[in-house]
């Protein structure tokens, strides 16, 4: 493996690979019931620590 032939898979390959990466990113993001796990995770640094008691 050289240069040329890395270079050609990652312009390729590559760019299909992050491209479907992207397009999962977003349907993960907008699938339905997405909102309330994002609400409940958006919470997480208002609740109260339990740990320093």
């Amino acid at each position: 493996m050289d240069y040329t032939f890395m270079r050609e898979f990652a312009d390729s390959w590559g760019l299909i690979y992050l491209f479907l990466i992207f397009i999962g990113a977003v349907f993960f993001t907008f699938r339905p019931g997405s909102k309330e796990v994002a609400d409940r995770i958006a919470r997480i640094p208002f609740e109260e620590d339990r740990d320093d008691v």
